[in-house]
């Protein structure tokens, strides 16, 4: 490949860049699956085209129809609005294509992914023995800290199974979807999972000490504990050190999905959120959530190296030897993944570019920003905040005049999800909450700030107006 090559495609992205700082340009597409359908309806290319060609389909074909989330009225999901030098080194990961199975495959990348975990597990306040993996994203961190847990719950599991009274797992009712994947995956069954549910959105620390004292009076095994510290729904964090004296009281594997949380460790205005998180055998956490990172990047520590080996006990000699000293550095021995990225490589380099500090202070901004769309609806009638935010995440309803009940409530505020989303000026989520249709946003992109916010309230608050009244409406994007 020549440089004028990799020029065509770097000018693509720093176009996208620029582009996506104006308010004015659409967030998203407003064409349905069926017409985008249309657009790549051919037959399989039998004969390649010029590079020049290849590059202008995907300026007009594929940019102007993907969600833009550097575009700052995107509200949308827990996907970041990725940080430049993250992005440049993805063309360095994807040239040199060292795959992470083993040393000898990747000898750099291991060493730099051995390097970054051990970084990670110090802000974690994990002692000399922990470690940890890569992963493709809290997922699959979390079924490999239960797998681990399995192993140490039943450690005979992965030749003769769980058997027919398999231990449960115990969680909050706003936990992530992964935990009771992760029971079905195991084995263990989803109904072996125990829900606790909650105070303020948190796992209520009272019932989950009478869910365990029953457990244990009842002769029933807990395989683990799944706390929550940045919780999907509201972003909201469980009491961790109370969670964790429970865990040591009754001796059970504690596991910290902190994918989208665990990132309040570079931030000191937030760090108190995870407090006892030192006391979690396991820790899911995704960079490339609120450290900016490019898809994917996934992590696990372990307090305990050793734990998260005992997960995996395949024999592979054609891959894995033993006895060589390559062999204690191998994480194909420690992941799930045998074929993985050297994704290490882009975290090392935003720690590089941006060290701690810088993304702890990104980190902090995303959640002041936050605090500025709650404060905001505070201030007005036509909103209302389902909670106060603890990082990014914040849920809200229009209620518009106040003449409508719940139940159309419910059916409005999806509605004016819908079409806002469609109308290009701005994206946004939704959730149910306490068995009410919410709006949700989620503030991942630093270029974001208060006129934003308000352009983007404005415009939700016209569209929940307008379905109610009937009236003309221009959606189109505005500059902030």
């Amino acid at each position: 490949m020549t440089p004028e090559a990799g020029a065509a495609f770097a000018k693509l992205v720093s176009d996208y860049l620029a582009r996506s700082r104006n308010a004015a340009e659409f967030v998203g597409t407003s064409r349905t699956p069926d017409e985008l359908v249309e657009c790549f309806r051919e037959l399989l290319p039998q004969n390649g085209l010029p590079l020049a060609e290849v590059v202008e389909r995907v300026a007009h074909a594929i940019l102007p129809d993907s969600t833009w989330l550097h575009h700052p009225h995107y509200l949308g999901h827990q996907v970041s609005a990725p940080l430049p030098a993250a992005i440049w080194m993805e063309s360095v990961i994807g040239a040199l294509n060292n795959s992470m199975t083993v040393f000898e495959m990747s000898p750099v990348a291991t060493i730099i992914e051995a390097q970054v975990v051990r970084w990670m597990c110090d802000l974690a306040g994990y002692p000399a023995g922990a470690g940890g993996t890569l992963t493709s994203g809290g997922t699959e961190a979390t079924f490999t800290a239960l797998l681990a847990a399995r192993a140490a719950a039943l450690p005979h599991a992965w030749e003769r199974g769980v058997g027919n009274e398999p231990p449960v797992i115990v969680c909050g009712e706003h936990a992530h979807y992964a935990v009771m994947r992760a029971a079905g995956q195991l084995g263990l069954g989803t109904r072996t999972t125990v829900t606790v549910p909650s105070r303020e959105f948190r796992m209520d620390v009272i019932v989950l000490a009478q869910r365990l004292e029953e457990l244990h009076r009842a002769g029933t095994r807990v395989m683990a504990v799944v706390a929550t510290a940045g919780s999907t729904a509201t972003g909201s964090f469980d009491d961790l050190e109370a969670i964790g004296n429970l865990c040591e009281q009754h001796g059970v594997w504690l596991h910290v999905d902190g994918a989208h949380g665990a990132s309040a460790l570079l931030s000191p205005a937030h760090l108190h959120r995870l407090r006892g998180i030192q006391r979690a055998r396991s820790i899911a956490w995704d960079p490339h959530k609120m450290m900016l990172l490019p898809l994917s990047a996934g992590m696990l520590l372990m307090r305990d190296e050793r734990d998260l080996e005992a997960a995996f006990t395949q024999r592979a000699p054609y891959i894995f030897h033993e006895g060589e000293e390559e062999r204690t550095w191998d994480q194909g021995v420690r992941s799930f993944l045998c074929s993985r990225r050297a994704d290490a490589l882009k975290f090392w380099v935003a720690l590089q570019r941006y060290g701690a500090g810088g993304i702890g202070a990104l980190y902090e901004h995303l959640c002041d920003t936050t605090r500025v769309l709650y404060d905001s609806i505070e201030q007005r009638d036509d909103f209302e905040s389902m909670h106060e935010p603890e990082s990014n995440i914040l849920c809200f309803r229009y209620v518009g005049s106040g003449a409508l009940n719940d139940a159309q409530l419910d059916a409005l505020n999806l509605e004016i999800r819908t079409q806002y989303n469609a109308s290009g000026a701005g994206w946004i989520t939704t959730t149910v909450l306490g068995q009410r249709r919410t709006l949700r946003a989620t503030i991942m992109n630093p270029r974001t700030n208060a006129g934003h916010i308000s352009a983007v309230l404005d415009g939700l608050s016209r569209l929940g107006r307008r379905m109610q009244t009937g009236e003309e409406l221009d959606l189109e994007p505005q500059e902030a």
